[in-house]
């Protein structure tokens, strides 16, 4: 399993066991008919875009971005061609149509956020591979005590804690068979068992909301940052983003713990035949290896570099020498990380960094915000609660890296028009696009968890529509009267 998917849809939706394939198939079908026809849609829009007359405010080049943005839209949200390969699409177009020079499109990959999240990835590769992430989970959870709902609240709050420091659905990954060593061993019945449910919800909630709480936890945030970067020279911090993120994180955790419990009543009193198999993993795992041991510290002395002096040092700068650190000490293995690393993502990130700047630098974003969202919203206040609101349901229905490939130019564009500051309108869309617990489509943490047979969509979308409820809510309330105290003013 890679260590982030977030951007593939196509892949990272497609659950691994037979359970969960039936009620993806008619969606693949659609999909596959439908694929000329949303392509030949984006070219026809395309060519209406540009052949109208360029309306008053907006520039040639404005209009030639515009189009071209539509065309992105069309297709990331149908998934007509790959992620990648639409991003692609993307930075050609920029040169051809005369908007960018061909040297301004292209360097545009080497953005800081690519390099970074590449370090992180890499990092993470080795963690996994090592056999580190696994024994950290296994000697938590095993000296959990003999509460059912006890163990519940370890696996919510360790598939978070963990995906503080890795993509989330690498830790999904890792965690699912933990889980299944669990249901097993307490003999437990997909489709009947409450306490099976609740499990697997346990680690897939625990992955979503853990994953919010910094840069590493997905691809959203450094992207976010990136396009942040380009188009305004303004950044946040490591420990920043943390702390703004944090209050939602940790209250989410507490309402996540009580819905398992609430909703999905335990049907047993013991879990002892659970511990004993979770004994008996992590005994078969041997002693701890000098290599889980080097990068354990290395990836300590990372985050804390990236804490203390992430804003003066560079995050990518701190990554990608922790990265050239491992492997000088053969921590790392170069075989082993190109199977792991998703590579496409980095077109994924260069694509839509390099639309966000153009749509900026071009007035565009500024233009087609103030006709759309602009004219529904009168206030900064408003504008954040819409861009949360927006983010927070649209990313059930595509990735959320997508959600904020489309939306942060529009985004940063009535921030200028609201005088708002450009982190905390970064933030406010980006934090809540991660938080998608209803549909398997919306991330593969919960495509996971669904495929274990254990948990039915009616499970995913009436728990789901409550936590995204009561998100939208404590998130609102922290920026209104959190974010000011670390100074996040607006």
């Amino acid at each position: 399993m890679k260590p982030d998917h977030n951007t593939v849809q196509e892949e990272s939706t497609a659950p691994p066991h037979e359970a969960a394939r039936g009620p993806f198939s008619l969606r693949r079908a659609v999909r596959k008919m439908s694929r000329p026809a949303v392509i030949l849609c984006a070219l026809i829009v395309f060519t209406v875009i540009v052949s109208a007359p360029t309306p008053a405010g907006l520039s040639a080049q404005g209009q030639w971005t515009i189009a071209i943005f539509v065309v992105a839209i069309l297709l990331w949200v149908s998934h007509a061609l790959p992620l990648m390969i639409t991003s692609l699409l993307v930075i050609i177009l920029f040169p051809l149509s005369g908007v960018l020079t061909t040297r301004e499109s292209y360097a545009l990959f080497g953005n800081e956020a690519i390099f970074f999240i590449l370090g992180a990835f890499i990092l993470a590769s080795g963690i996994m591979r090592s056999g580190l992430s696994t024994r950290f989970a296994l000697l938590v959870l095993r000296h959990l005590g003999g509460s059912p709902n006890i163990l519940i609240l370890g696996f919510l709050g360790l598939s978070a804690v963990l995906s503080f420091f890795m993509s989330e659905h690498a830790v999904a990954a890792m965690m699912f068979p933990i889980v299944l060593e669990v249901v097993d061993a307490l003999k437990l019945v997909p489709g009947r068992s409450n306490y099976g449910k609740a499990l697997f919800l346990a680690m897939t909630w625990g992955c979503i909301i853990g994953g919010v709480a910094t840069f590493l936890g997905g691809a959203r945030a450094p992207l976010a940052i990136g396009i942040l970067q380009e188009t305004t020279q303004q950044t946040v911090g490591f420990l920043h983003w943390m702390l703004a993120a944090l209050p939602t994180v940790v209250i989410m955790l507490v309402v996540g713990y009580f819905l398992l419990i609430k909703l999905f009543p335990a049907e047993i009193e013991d879990i002892e035949k659970a511990k004993s198999a979770l004994i008996d993993k992590q005994l078969s795992l041997g002693p701890m290896t000098r290599r889980e041991q080097a990068l354990g510290l290395l990836m300590f002395l990372t985050i804390s570099a990236w804490i203390a002096y992430g804003e003066e040092l560079g995050l990518a700068n701190i990554a990608i020498a922790s990265v050239v650190v491992a492997f000088l000490f053969k921590l790392l293995d170069w075989q082993e990380v190109e199977q792991d690393v998703n590579w496409g993502i980095f077109l994924m990130y260069g694509g839509a960094i390099c639309l966000g700047f153009t749509m900026e630098t071009t007035g565009a974003a500024e233009w087609l915000a103030t006709k759309s969202i602009g004219g529904l919203v009168t206030s900064p206040w408003g504008l954040i609660m819409a861009l949360a609101f927006i983010s927070l349901f649209l990313t059930e229905a595509i990735s959320n890296t997508a959600v904020v490939a489309l939306m942060m130019p529009l985004a940063l564009g009535l921030a200028g028009e609201f005088r708002l500051d450009a982190r905390v309108i970064t933030m406010a869309l980006t934090i809540p696009s991660g938080l998608a617990f209803q549909l398997p489509m919306g991330t593969p943490a919960t495509a996971i968890a669904y495929s274990s047979g254990f948990v039915r969509l009616k499970d995913t979308i009436i728990g789901g529509m409550i936590l995204k409820v009561f998100a939208f809510v404590v998130f609102v309330i922290s920026i209104w009267i959190y974010w000011p105290l670390i100074g996040l003013t607006f």
